[in-house]
């Protein structure tokens, strides 16, 4: 889950604002008229694609047990003509992490461990950083985000794709310094789901993603859903990635998170997405067999248990005109976010992977889920269309347009970020030099989590490379004084970022540390983390 990714999920907070007038149809009531919703999906999908500028959205709604809607609009990929349907696969990203909850309940049920059992009981290699915390934390820990870790911290060993193992990643934690201390406050963690995971192929005896499928995928019915990007060759039935480039959308290549699963690694469709959410909201209760008796992928009571609030979430403040979609209460459970919605409990999630964003909100009260999976990186599509579905399902004689909403809000913030950017440029050191000859920081640099970056010349480009990300490399640009801009070859990971070095004494560098430029980029490029010193060479 990105920053983008964790500003959807925070900007969802609410109940029901002072009326805007709608450009949408007059409002109908909607239970299980599957006709009347797919009129206004028809209608208000095809808006929200036009206004954020997403190529192609999937939409499955379930109200009381059955589908009411399952439909896709737009295109798989920018430029081509085939068609979204309800059967297109699209990354879901985070929205992987209830699959991972839900195998850890059904071995909670099984007896094979407890929620609050050392994970060094499962993984007794397992170590964070303070050996208090190696010590104390459980199997629950693992997905309440209350590690100590900061936000994000350690993403950069799988976003963008990188070649480390998933081992590897987990013995790295305990090279990663903690923000603050342990259980203190909530930070969004995606290294801890990796952990969790393997956990799972340790006590099944199989991979993470053989246990989905086996023990969830087969038993719900979800026959399409795949657990890494390998799955999907030879189904023509798969969304293309889209990112934006100089604020245009384009097609991108796929982001394959084979070492992430754990955390990321389900891509799904509208119908199987319908079965999982209907599968939730029935506390996870999947049929019935023969003699009446009870089909369970996990009890009721690891059902209540995935929940109930585990981690308090600290409420913001929304910007004015989204004033009532501000929460009364906000907490993450095991594998989901809680909060209110017009009085109801609500549990939901966000994914975001380069090119796709998702997310799931299901109401318990109602018997209602709602999915939105898009094959773009746009948070303002998901929240619009969350708002317009939920006033559509519970509120039906709501007028308000939260797609237009939602689009003047995404348009101030991007244009206050731009000019705030654009005041940083204009107030730095333009004429100032580096300390040093530009060869002199030509090196190797080395972190305690990440490992080795090299800042080499090629011609008259300078070229930094985090070694262990073949597509993370970029040519240096002098920002001032001893401070760089780096430039990523990929432009669509709009994660370019400063580069600055801190001096010795006597002239030579101490360390490199490195910093996001602009606060849209992806909380995942946690560059912010790295602590970067020079590799002494050896002395002949």
């Amino acid at each position: 889950m990105t920053r983008i990714a964790a500003a959807i999920l925070l900007a969802f907070s609410g109940a029901a604002l002072a009326q805007t007038p709608s450009t949408a149809p007059a409002a109908t009531v909607i239970t299980q008229d599957a006709s009347a919703l797919n009129a206004w999906l028809a209608t208000d999908v095809e808006r929200a694609m036009k206004l954020f500028d997403v190529p192609g959205i999937a939409i499955a709604v379930v109200k009381d047990g059955k589908v009411v809607a399952t439909q896709g609009f737009g295109v798989r990929k920018l430029g081509a003509p085939d068609k979204v349907d309800a059967k297109t696969l699209f990354e879901v990203a985070s929205n992987s992490k209830a699959f991972t909850a839900a195998a850890l309940a059904m071995l909670v049920d099984e007896g094979k461990l407890a929620w609050d059992d050392p994970v060094t009981k499962h993984l007794p290699d397992f170590q964070m950083y303070d050996a208090y915390v190696t010590h104390e934390m459980t199997v629950r820990d693992l997905l309440t985000h209350r590690s100590g870790l900061g936000l994000g911290a350690g993403d950069l060993l799988w976003w963008p794709t990188t070649n480390f193992s998933t081992d590897e990643i987990i013995h790295k934690l305990r090279f990663i310094r903690p923000a603050t201390s342990f259980r203190s406050s909530y930070a969004y963690d995606n290294l801890l789901y990796i952990v969790a995971g393997k956990i799972i192929a340790a006590k099944s005896g199989k991979t993470w993603g053989e246990t989905i499928h086996e023990r969830i995928l087969a038993p719900v019915g979800m026959v399409s859903t795949t657990t890494s990007l390998a799955e999907n060759a030879g189904n023509p039935d798969v969304a293309n990635a889209h990112s934006k480039i100089n604020d245009r959308i384009a097609a991108v290549k796929a982001m394959p998170v084979a070492n992430a699963v754990g955390a990321v690694g389900i891509n799904t469709n509208a119908e199987d997405i319908a079965r999982w959410m209907n599968v939730l909201l029935a506390g996870g209760k999947v049929g019935t067999d023969a003699n009446g008796k009870e089909i369970r992928l996990y009890s009721a009571k690891q059902a209540r248990e995935m929940w109930t609030a585990q981690t308090p979430m600290r409420i913001s403040e929304p910007d004015p005109k989204l004033a009532a979609t501000r929460p009364n209460f906000l907490a993450y459970g095991l594998g989901f976010q809680l909060r209110d919605w017009q009085g109801r409990l609500v549990a939901m999630h966000s994914g975001a992977l380069q090119g796709f964003y998702s997310k799931v909100v299901l109401v318990p009260e109602a018997k209602l889920g709602i999915a939105i999976l898009t094959n773009a990186e746009s948070g303002g599509s998901l929240n619009a269309l969350q708002y317009q579905l939920l006033d559509r399902m519970l509120d039906p004689a709501a007028a308000t347009d939260w797609i237009g909403i939602v689009k003047a809000v995404e348009d101030e913030n991007h244009a206050k970020e731009l000019a705030r950017i654009g005041k940083a440029n204009a107030a730095r050191a333009a004429k100032s030099q580096p300390s040093l000859a530009r060869a002199a920081y030509d090196g190797e640099y080395q972190d305690p989590w990440y490992g080795i970056a090299t800042i080499k010349h090629e011609g008259n480009r300078q070229i930094l490379t985090m070694s262990r990300t073949p597509d993370l490399t970029g040519e240096l640009e002098h920002y001032q004084h001893d401070t760089f801009i780096v430039r990523w070859k990929e432009r669509n990971f709009n994660a370019d970022a400063y580069v600055t070095f801190a001096l010795n004494p006597d002239g030579s560098i101490e360390r490199m540390r490195m910093q996001p430029i602009s606060t849209e980029t992806d909380f995942s490029y946690d560059f912010q983390d790295l602590n970067f010193t020079p590799v002494k060479k050896a002395v002949p």
